[in-house]
């Protein structure tokens, strides 16, 4: 597990530094030209994939026993998709009453930098690229890591409480943006009760996808609203 993360951190840091690389010299503020978006994805989602297939492999276990693919799967999918739906009303209240703590601080709050990338995309390509890296290798990648692996390899050593609570504030951090912390977090919660109660990674990979699939789509529809929103986890 531990070469496992590693390996994706690391890949993660050459992605950045390649990022910075194709960038150059130029306005931060401009539109994600669809190479950067490529490098991004594939150096940190496509990694974790690719890195938990080899993790998968040296345990000598396939898809569906390491992940139980095949529990019940389209009664686990539909438990995903219904929950999250039920907590988008949650998840949208609690950024708003986070950023609205934050103010009352005087504390500034940074967007997400999948809202940032999708508010500044200039063209279809990027869009559509932007759209896949989102509701499909995100969700699939991060799953992968947090319900797939780290909270059942933590959990097996133990520490059952740690790996629910541990994991699912993690998740929440790495979206590095303090106003989406508590939701997304709690959102982690939710995501590591559906894979306790299924046994089925699919659920929380559903569950996963819609909702960054409904926060990607809520830009466009109501994009003032969505401003004030959770973006893509």
């Amino acid at each position: 597990m531990l070469r496992l993360v590693l390996g994706v951190f690391l890949c993660l840091c050459v992605g950045s530094l390649l990022v910075a690389l194709v960038r150059g010299p130029v306005d931060p503020k401009a539109p994600p030209s669809v190479v950067r978006i490529l490098i991004s994805a594939l150096t940190f989602q496509g990694a974790a994939i690719a890195l938990t297939w080899r993790f998968l492999r040296e345990h000598q276990t396939g898809w569906q026993a390491g992940f139980g693919f095949s529990n019940e799967s389209l009664k686990a999918i539909g438990w995903g998709v219904s929950f999250v739906v039920l907590f988008l009303p949650l998840g949208w209240g609690l950024q708003m009453a986070s950023i609205k703590a934050m103010n009352t601080f005087g504390w500034e709050h940074s967007e997400q930098l999948a809202l940032v990338a999708l508010r500044n995309s200039g063209s279809p390509t990027q869009l559509i690229v932007l759209g896949i890296a989102t509701i499909l290798l995100a969700p699939l990648a991060e799953e992968l890591l947090f319900r797939g692996i780290l909270y059942p390899t933590v959990k097996q050593f133990g520490f059952p409480r740690m790996a629910f609570l541990g994991t699912a504030a993690l998740f929440g951090a790495i979206h590095l943006s303090l106003a989406i912390f508590l939701p997304l977090t709690v959102l982690a919660l939710l995501l590591n009760w559906l894979y306790e109660k299924t046994d089925n990674l699919l659920a929380p990979i559903a569950a996963h996808v819609t909702f960054n699939a409904i926060n990607f789509t809520l830009f466009f529809v109501a994009k003032d609203f969505v401003d004030k929103l959770p973006a893509q986890s």
